[in-house]
């Protein structure tokens, strides 16, 4: 770095914040400035590829960028050297990519960057070492690694473009498909239709609580009956239940044997974006978009490392530096024999990428002083699961013994234990397996003879499978290879936010929308919501970013099975007709008023359309209510600045009342929800 003291450099980062973390670090000499993300993109209102010259994309920069970009072109006047460190994965390398377009219109998209003195640099913590490492080996941009990002771009913009008119002409409009999002949607679906399919069954079990001498009771469970197996479902009705409840309620039992085993349980890996987001989910109770937002916000001011991989890798010196920390923190006997080095086994995982990690391992969560408790509760989690993983096992006696019991018939139940002998790792970190208290048995020897305190028997019914979380839909996906750390949180909040899926209580429930599209596509185009299929386009992506594929023969591999199947398929597809009948007839025409579904929700119209266009909006209770609440107000005052009518508005963030004289008059209160007053009226 000294040959270039003299040299003026400017730094290019995504976000102001991280911008001003490496400033921090670089001194004089550097410069550093934010591009706010992508600056261009395809646009919004079309296709923005031509298919039919090598699926050329048509970028532009949206008008929100145009400052910034205008920014960035002033900025890089006169520089020595500009270096882009946009984040290190294929988006940031787009990123970057599309920057040295912006802001060098006079090159050619195939022209080299070296002719401007662009330089690539990536880390994957912002930390001064890190930094001035990066700096001092910069390269070229790595096109392989965009190539891949603008075939995904790419193919998802055929994707939806191509199907998303025919959901608008079938169903209703506003709707749209995509490669990831239908797939995510299917299987909420697919999870959804199990449930309503599933029948329980019952079942009934037999426990015994037992005790030797004074000691506690424990419970056994009834496992054979005169040298039967008695599994899950072998007791069926209750009459059986019982009947061996009265067989066996008047024997004596006796300890038939006693066996104990250790057990040895290693901590788990360190985090990557899913279990992170999964692990999130389930303790603090996020969503994967606040928990993704939170990690970046520690990411930029310099705590963790990237925080969008799905590698379990660690470096020499971070596993040096958590081993270094729990010989002197908690001693050696909570230090794993050997440096724990983890293998990534998500399919095409970024071996060179870390997982996430605390970028200074001594600095325990006390040790931070961070803006908001939510930042501090991820670090906490992430700083844990980190040392833990390089902490010694965790040790357990399992404890297992069949208890005999002989009256009427001959029985035999089977009590089972667990003792924790030493936390090891569990010292600073838990996962649910090691959550509940550990069950301790009383000292049994073979031929004790034990007490019976009370015999039962107890009805249970199979259950259904759980319908998805956030954490287990994830989960689900990256299991079958679909989607990339990048990807997940974007997709949850899309389904979301379409209306295919509601989230009620953490849990994921399909909508009837989300049931029409995901129906229409599995019946006419199976390959876009195909599990497999989907997994392929992943695994070609990770290809075009090796340099094995090219990027055309992808898109064109994908595009051209598509077209043809919406050729062959479009014409069959009936339009299914969502609108909902009502008691109300139209106060102009006199036909008709059916609830009907548009982009921004339902509402009423006429079935006279087009002769007649009378509509009105849909409300539901609350929102009539809240309305109700409104208008009332508005009636019971005038304006308190100028006196004049006030009159009650839908806004953007709900109903308000405002000044009838407005523009010249801004007087506006929002309308505070009186909730007893909507409980009230809904009942009525």
């Amino acid at each position: 770095m000294s040959k270039m003291s003299n040299e003026s450099n400017l730094v290019i980062v995504e976000s102001p914040a991280k911008a001003r973390t490496i400033e921090r670090y670089l001194g004089s000499g550097y410069s550093v400035i934010a591009s706010f993300g992508h600056v261009r993109d395809l646009p919004t209102h079309k296709m923005g590829v031509d298919t039919k010259k090598q699926y050329e994309p048509e970028y532009i920069i949206p008008p929100r960028c145009r400052k910034t970009v205008s920014a960035l072109k002033r900025a890089i006047k006169g520089v020595d050297n500009v270096y882009l460190a946009t984040d290190p994965d294929r988006e940031g390398e787009a990123i970057s990519w599309h920057v040295a377009e912006a802001v060098s219109p006079q090159r050619t998209q195939s022209a080299k960057l070296k002719a401007q003195n662009f330089r690539r640099i990536t880390f994957g913590e912002i930390t001064k070492e890190a930094i001035l490492e990066a700096v001092k080996k910069p390269r070229e941009i790595d096109m392989d690694l965009v190539d891949a990002q603008q075939a995904r771009r790419i193919i998802d913009r055929l994707v939806g473009y191509s199907l998303s008119p025919i959901l608008w002409r079938k169903i209703f409009k506003g709707l749209s498909a995509g490669r990831v999002q239908s797939v995510a949607v299917r299987l909420v679906v697919e999870r959804e239709r199990e449930i309503e399919a599933f029948k329980p069954v019952e079942y009934w079990s037999i426990e015994a609580d037992l005790t030797k001498a004074e000691s506690s009771p424990f419970t056994a469970l009834l496992t054979e009956v005169e040298g039967k197996k008695i599994e899950k479902l072998t007791i069926g009705i209750e009459k059986d239940a019982k009947a061996f409840v009265e067989g066996l309620e008047k024997a004596k039992y006796c300890v038939l044997d006693v066996a104990t085993r250790q057990e040895k349980r290693t901590p788990p890996p360190p985090f990557t974006t899913s279990t992170l987001q999964q692990e999130a989910s389930k303790r603090l109770r996020w969503s994967a978009k606040q928990t993704m937002a939170i990690a970046q916000r520690l990411y930029e001011a310099g705590h963790i490392t990237y925080m969008r991989t799905d590698s379990v890798h660690l470096s020499e010196a971070a596993i040096t530096a958590a081993r270094k920390y729990i010989q002197s923190a908690l001693g050696a006997k909570y230090l794993a024999v050997a440096a724990r080095q983890y293998k990534t086994k998500t399919k095409g995982a970024q071996e060179a990428h870390e997982a996430i990690r605390p970028s200074h391992i001594g600095k325990p969560p006390e040790a931070l002083s961070l803006p908001d408790a939510r930042q501090s509760k991820l670090y906490d989690l992430i700083w844990r699961r980190m040392v833990a993983c390089q902490m010694a096992e965790a040790l357990y006696n399992n404890t297992a013994a069949n208890i005999e019991a002989k009256a009427k018939m001959a029985g035999i139940f089977r009590a089972t234990g667990i003792e924790v002998i030493f936390d090891g790792w569990r010292k600073i970190y838990y996962t649910n397996k090691d959550q509940g208290e550990a069950r301790i048995l009383p000292e049994l020897d073979k031929g004790d003879a034990l007490d019976l305190k009370e015999l039962r028997h107890e009805q249970h019914f199979t259950e259904p499978p759980p319908r998805y979380s956030e954490a287990s839909l994830i989960k689900a996906l990256e299991e079958r290879g679909i989607g990339r750390p990048s990807t997940y949180a974007p997709t949850m909040s899309t389904i979301v936010d379409r209306g295919y899926v509601n989230k009620e209580k953490g849990r994921l429930h399909p909508q009837e929308t989300g049931m029409l599209v995901n129906d229409m596509l599995v019946k006419h185009f199976p390959d876009v919501v195909d599990y497999d299929f989907t997994a392929r386009i992943e695994e070609e992506l990770d290809n075009i970013a090796t340099g094995e594929l090219a990027w055309t023969k992808v898109v064109d591999d994908i595009y051209v099975p598509l077209s043809k199947q919406i050729g062959k398929e479009e014409g069959k597809i009936e339009k299914v007709d969502t609108n909902i009948a009502t008691d109300e007839v139209c106060p102009e025409c006199s036909k008709p008023i059916v609830i009907k579904r548009g982009k921004y929700g339902q509402f009423y119209a006429c079935t006279g359309f087009p002769d007649c266009r009378y509509t009105k909006p849909f409300l539901t209770p609350e929102e009539e209510a809240v309305k109700n609440q409104a208008e009332a107000l508005a009636a019971s005052k005038k304006c308190p600045k100028c006196g004049g009518e006030l009159k009650a508005r839908k806004g953007r963030f709900g109903w308000f009342i405002g000044c009838s004289k407005y523009p010249e008059c801004k007087f506006l209160e929002n309308v505070k929800l009186n909730k007893s007053k909507i409980k009230n009226q809904n009942a009525k």
